[in-house]
Formats: C-alpha cells, sequence, structure tokens
C-alpha cells in the first residue's frame, strides 16, 4: 500500500458580493468556465444535457497547466443543490478520476464560495499523487484561486 505524505484533497474559499442565488447561477452554468478557469477553455453539456442536474453530463475542454496538452474531459454532475452546491466527477462511466465543486455559504451581505477538488483513491492515483501532488496541488489551488478571483469579478461589477 502506498502512504500519503499529504491528502488528495484541496480547496480554496472567497468572499463575494453577492447573493447565494447569483453565484449559483454562474458555477453551475459550465459553459461559462472558459471565462474564469485559467485549464479548461470551454465546456458543453452532453447527452442530451441541458443544465445542472444530477447525472447531467458534460465535457471540458482542458488545456493543462494553461499550456497543454489539451483535451476533452467528460464529466457528470453527482451533486446540484441550487444555492448551496454543485460537484461533478471527472472521467469516463467507467472509471472516476477525480471530482471537483463548488459550495456555496451565505455570509453577511453576500456568499461565501469554495471551491474543491478531490482526487480517487485508486491505486494508481495514489501513486499518481505521491509522485506528483505536491506540484499538482499547488497548480489546482493556483487555478482554483484564479477562478474564484475572476467569477467575483463578474458577480461584483
Amino acid at each position: 500500500m502506498i502512504k500519503l505524505s499529504r491528502p488528495m484533497t484541496g480547496e480554496v474559499s472567497l468572499h463575494m458580493g453577492a447573493p447565494p442565488e447569483k453565484v449559483w447561477a454562474l458555477v453551475s452554468d459550465v459553459t461559462r468556465i472558459g471565462e474564469f478557469s485559467p485549464e479548461t477553455f470551454e465546456a458543453r453539456w452532453t447527452r442530451g444535457s441541458t443544465g445542472p442536474e444530477v447525472g447531467a453530463s458534460f465535457k471540458g475542454h482542458v488545456r493543462r497547466n494553461g499550456v497543454g496538452p489539451t483535451y476533452w474531459s467528460p464529466c457528470q454532475v453527482t451533486k446540484c443543490v441550487p444555492d448551496e452546491v454543485f460537484e461533478f466527477a471527472v472521467g469516463t462511466d467507467e472509471v472516476t478520476v477525480n471530482n471537483w465543486g463548488y459550495r456555496l455559504e451565505p455570509s453577511g451581505t453576500g456568499t461565501t464560495v469554495t471551491e474543491y477538488f478531490r482526487i480517487e483513491p485508486k491505486p494508481y492515483m495514489r501513486l499518481y499523487w505521491t509522485l506528483l501532488g505536491p506540484l499538482r496541488g499547488r497548480t489546482n489551488e493556483q487555478g482554483m484561486r484564479t477562478t474564484l478571483e475572476r467569477m467575483k469579478a463578474v458577480l461584483e461589477s
């Protein structure tokens, strides 16, 4: 068994001066992710899905680390509670590689938004995370921070 030196998860939170319903409309509209993410430059609903609901499918067009390689990632919505949480699994129907999501919490006159990821604890993902986890974890954290700051700018403009 591979022993992990750090957890295979991460999250970044940011307060936004917008109510949860406005934040929800933004984070659950996957077709807008290209405006915010430094890695995923476009996404579209697939398999007949047209919006956020548990089981809905979409694919994200990713430019790894913002420079390449470029590929499409199939995704499926796994948690969908309006104004509270939007989460999706990345991978095929048979194999989930990781999970990404947003938690929304009303806070004062706005919303605290937490973007998070969770790597699936499969043996090959444990090996990947043991070897590349520190680097990938920093990249993910920077990307989440950038994504949330760009969303905040749109919501507060």
